[in-house]
């Protein structure tokens, strides 16, 4: 077919990679004949300002000289919080690439004006404008130069049954154990592709090693470059080399792009220091760093493609960002879509509060703790992704708390009202992902398929996790879109639901053994599985919230505090369902800084204690865990476990040399500083325990990567980890530290 844009070429594929150029969008298709076809979208994106006259009149100045072309016009957006029409202007650029450079330099002028939609990454402005999302399957028409005509996407975001395109990777990783290369640890370059080949590069030669690896790209042209800290090291590595001998990689498959490096970064959150790995961001193919993407790990390469969908953000930017920042992703798509403007760096302040009043709002989630000890036929009922279904239900967001028109909607226990009259944003983006991750949960139980269930419970999960991050979000502090009372009357109406709940099954004859913001544990003699779902119906009638039967538990045991003895703590429990699942929270096993060895200890304790049936038979196997534990204890004192079992896992609160107190992860750190290897707080460093009660602080511990032969552990210390690790299950018959140091003492007379 023929136009005046020369002839017009349709074709079908998936929506790969996308990213700007001066000339517009790069868009790359893979087609359903499996080829990696470049085009170019004339893409022009658009930021909003407005402001006094005389501030305005400074910025018109300083656009005319741009030597980019640039349109502005005047034109009517809504204001976010009260939903009211405002005059702006629109500044619509030519060149993508400049959008960040222009509004930077503006924002500089005169803090008067308010600039909107002035900071969004132009990929995913790009996805939100086109109505398109990463791996679309979409219609394509381009000219004969390449350049797109038009494309829309054939399958929705939503879909759950979609197709992905046939992907090939490979995989880049340094020689032998996965230890952390920045910490000292170095080891030949391993290439491992998708068809279980491995390649090491043994090349002395810097420009020999860089063209064996070039080879290998340029031969197997892999979609996906997975490596183990490929961000933080081994890509930076080669690129420095490269610089130095000359030589150009062919990292992307745009050569007319250069990689693109972001700095590692540490930043507070929910308390705690975060750290993050940076980026080595790759064109017209992906780079994934299997150590350095959160959801990868959590979800599988199916949950990152499920979540970069559904929240519009380039593969290789969720891969490494947070599930919030998927979250706002979603929320200013809606906005933008909305015509609503979104404020650079602002939100709502938060309204003042009396002490008596944050007394009464600020409550938090409810608990009820449950009695030390075991318990038999007990039945766990869980709401489903309960904040976020309360946000959606009772219409919760920041424009719609707090409004003047609907006095009569009152949140519970606060004098908070919410609109009945404006949907919210929020609840507009949480609504289909709840329906979604719902569908997704009824077919991995209608399914009977190992590989496609497998591929429901990662999708569901990628949801599960951007659900779950849609609660602390409302009050954040740097979120777009947030107000600490719409995070209030989230919690607030969480607390009336528990409550609701203990009610309803007190009112029926069951006992409430424990309850935890949006899970409650209930018991009631004779009580079978089709009664607590009865009970479960009944709870979802009554609250509006949807509450699932987790199952019923042949036993759980909820342990004493380690601190407080006289009470339990609430999120530490184990049980064994009916059905044999096993199900542990706050034991080591679940806790990333505990040695391997432990964890594999306490998996084979409780895999004998998780055979028995009632707590008679649970004590009558005491004696055969408790043989583990000795087992164990023997091994560690010949010397038995490899050095590689034995390491401890901790992330730096501060910087090395802020550490004032010589904790094993002071010590560490401060030995690795003194090696001149940097690192920032949030980091996680793996270490040995050598020697814990060593007078030289410097002797207590040492750097798993730095370790060598003439080393050895600290078996006395090992020793009381393990121990401590098997008294969780055996202190309701007796058992405390000090018995059962004597009992696995393997070397006192039988």
């Amino acid at each position: 077919m023929n136009s005046k844009h020369g002839s017009r070429h349709e074709i079908k594929g998936w929506l790969f990679d996308v990213y700007p150029s001066p000339e517009g969008m790069v868009v790359w298709i893979i087609t359903e004949d499996d080829q990696r076809l470049k085009l170019i979208d004339a893409f022009h994106p658009s930021f909003y300002f407005n402001g006094p006259p005389d501030a305005l009149r400074a910025v018109f100045q300083s656009l005319s000289y741009e030597t980019t072309p640039i349109v502005i016009k005047r034109v009517e957006r809504k204001e976010f919080f009260t939903g009211e029409s405002v005059r702006v202007m629109e500044v619509i650029l030519k060149d993508p690439t400049k959008v960040f450079s222009v509004v930077k330099r503006l924002i500089r002028m005169d803090r008067q004006v308010n600039f909107y939609n002035c900071d969004i990454n132009p990929a995913q402005l790009y996805f939100y404008k086109r109505e398109l999302f990463p791996l679309a399957f979409c219609s394509v028409v381009h000219n004969d130069n390449r350049r797109i005509l038009s494309i829309r996407a054939l399958d929705s975001r939503w879909d759950l049954d979609y197709s992905r395109p046939p992907l090939r990777s490979i995989h880049l990783k340094l020689e032998g154990e996965l230890i952390n290369p920045n910490h000292g640890w170095r080891g030949k370059l391993e290439i491992h592709d998708d068809e279980g080949s491995c390649h090491v590069l043994e090349a002395d030669d810097p420009k020999e090693l860089l063209s064996s690896l070039n080879s290998h790209l340029k031969r197997r042209d892999p979609d996906i470059v997975f490596s183990d800290w490929g961000d933080t090291f081994i890509i930076p590595h080669l690129r420095k080399i490269a610089e130095k001998v000359n030589i150009t990689m062919a990292f992307n498959r745009d050569s007319a792009m250069q990689v693109a490096g972001r700095k590692s970064r540490s930043y507070a959150s929910y308390g705690r220091i975060v750290y993050s790995g940076g980026a080595q961001t790759f064109f017209g193919r992906w780079h994934i760093d299997r150590q350095n993407s959160f959801i990868l790990n959590e979800a599988a390469l199916q949950g990152l493609l499920e979540q970069a969908r559904v929240t519009k953000i380039p593969i290789q930017h969720m891969a490494r960002t947070s599930t919030g920042t998927g979250i706002t992703s979603m929320q200013l798509e809606t906005a933008c879509r909305d015509g609503i403007l979104i404020p650079w760096k602002e939100k709502a302040p938060e309204e003042f509060k009396s002490g008596l009043e944050l007394l009464k709002i600020d409550k938090g989630g409810m608990v009820f703790l449950p009695p030390i000890g075991f318990h038999e036929d007990v039945a766990e009922l869980d709401f489903a992704s309960m904040y976020p279904s309360i946000m959606a239900k009772f219409n919760i967001s920041p424009e719609t708390v707090m409004c003047d028109c609907c006095p009569e909607n009152r949140v519970p226990e606060t004098d908070y009202t919410v609109c009945t009259k404006r949907k919210g944003l929020v609840p507009k983006i949480l609504e289909p992902l709840l329906l979604k991750r719902c569908q997704y949960k009824e077919k991995l139980k209608a399914e009977t398929d190992p590989h496609q269930r497998e591929i429901y419970d990662f999708r569901q999960n990628a949801l599960k996790w951007l659900l779950v991050v849609s609660f602390g979000y409302l009050g954040y502090k740097n979120c777009r879109f947030g107000r600490i009372e719409a995070h209030e009357c989230v919690t607030a109406y969480s607390r009336e639901k528990l409550l609701c709940t203990k009610e309803i099954a007190e009112s029926q004859g069951y006992q409430l053994i424990h309850g935890i913001v949006d899970s409650v544990w209930v018991k009631k003699a004779g009580a079978t599985e089709q009664d607590y779902q009865k009970l479960a119906q009944a709870i979802s009638v009554r609250t509006g919230l949807p509450i699932n039967l987790e199952g019923v538990y042949r036993w759980i045991a909820f342990p004493p505090s380690k601190t407080r003895p006289s009470l339990a703590v609430p999120n530490l429990y184990f049980g064994v369902f009916h059905s044999g699942k096993k199900k542990i929270r706050g034991l080591e096993i679940r806790r990333s800084d505990t040695p391997p060895f432990i964890r594999e200890a306490q998996e084979r304790m409780l895999k004998i204690l998780g055979q028995t049936r009632n707590i008679k038979e649970y004590e009558a196997k005491i004696p055969d865990a408790i043989a583990i534990l000795t087992e164990y204890r023997q091994r560690l004192s010949e010397g038995k476990i490899s050095l590689s079992d034995l390491t401890i896992s901790k992330s730096l609160s501060q910087a090395p040399q802020n550490y004032e107190k010589a904790t094993l992860s002071a010590v560490v750190s401060q030995e690795l500083l003194a090696r001149g290897i940097k690192l920032d707080p949030g980091e996680s460093i793996q270490y040995i325990i050598t020697n814990a009660k060593d007078k030289d602080p410097a002797s207590r511990a040492r750097a798993y990567a730095t370790i060598t032969a003439e080393h050895s552990y600290d078996v006395e210390k090992y020793t009381e980890l393990l121990i401590k690790a098997g008294e969780s299950f055996f202190s309701f018959f007796g058992y405390d530290l000090k018995k059962l140091k004597i009992l696995t003492d393997f070397t006192r007379p039988i």
